[in-house]
């Protein structure tokens, strides 16, 4: 079927060139292989499709009819390579990013650039901070932090975000400023944490610790942290609006707190789609901006 599709093409090559030569130059091939690619296919289909002479060709009425079906197989396919190529070099069609609830404020910012310029780009946010299918949810572009878990999907890293430990004014008043590692470790903590109740190496550091309060989401935690329960080791851009208003004190402490790493998780593909890629670049940008 494949060499039959080919044959067809040749012939409709031959059809737009107007001759053998020129067809084969147009295809990078020699002029004897397009006679035999035209030969072979009068003889697969037992009909003369051309009549040759010295000066030129012309088509059988057989080959006329036979020639427009060919030319539409041909034009069908250039057409749908040009709307591959639209969509490996523009941004088009629907972008479906899976993110966490707190990212959400930076997106907007990040990619309103990128919107405003292509008309033909549309969003979709697919928002928890559970692990998402991304498979059954159809995301071409997924946004994770921290260390992660094994994935057939590539990683690239987007940057890193400066996390501090915080606490209320309140919570401080009652338990005192934890100043030492001794006090630290007493403290009530507020961790993100994934429900197994394992003690928890605080964001890579040196200091481990058993939380009192856990949630898989990073602005319910901000949220009891601002309420009074406890430290918790926040993004410092994510909580500079809270910090303004003194619903939260940054700790000075010597525990140094590693950056956090974003990471762009995109399913296994040898090339992506240029919406995609517009968009880690976009990411990139915004987090190198907000450092």
């Amino acid at each position: 079927m494949l060499d039959q599709l080919r044959r067809m093409a040749v012939f409709a090559s031959v059809i737009r060139h107007g001759s053998f030569a020129a067809a084969a130059r147009q295809l990078r091939t020699s002029t004897s292989a397009v006679s035999q690619q035209i030969r072979a296919l009068e003889t697969d289909m037992g009909v003369t499709l051309l009549h040759r002479s010295t000066r030129k060709l012309s088509l059988t009425p057989a080959g006329e009819r036979f020639h427009s079906g060919c030319a539409a197989m041909v034009a069908a396919a250039e057409s749908a390579q040009a709307q591959l190529l639209q969509l490996r070099d523009a941004p088009e069609g629907e972008l479906r990013i899976a993110m966490t609830v707190g990212f959400g404020r930076r997106i907007g910012p990040a990619l309103a650039p990128l919107l405003a310029a292509h008309a033909g780009l549309t969003l979709h946010l697919q928002v928890e901070d559970g692990f998402t299918d991304l498979v059954a949810h159809r995301i071409d572009l997924a946004i994770r932090f921290g260390r992660l878990p094994d994935s057939a999907w590539v990683a690239q890293p987007l940057g890193r975000l400066r996390t501090s430990l915080y606490a209320s004014p309140a919570y401080l008043a009652q338990s005192g400023v934890p100043a030492t590692p001794e006090a630290l470790q007493g403290a009530d903590w507020l961790v993100l944490h994934d429900g197994t109740g394992a003690p928890l190496r605080l964001l890579g550091s040196a200091l481990t610790v058993q939380p009192r309060y856990t949630s898989n989401n990073q602005l319910t935690l901000q949220q009891l942290c601002e309420a009074g329960l406890g430290l918790a080791a926040l993004g410092d851009d994510d909580v500079a609006e809270a910090v303004a208003a003194g619903r939260l004190l940054r700790l000075d402490t010597e525990l140094a707190l590693p950056e956090l790493p974003v990471w762009a998780l995109t399913p296994q593909r040898d090339a992506q789609p240029a919406k995609v890629r517009h968009a880690i670049a976009a990411l990139k940008a915004h987090l190198e901006d907000v450092r």
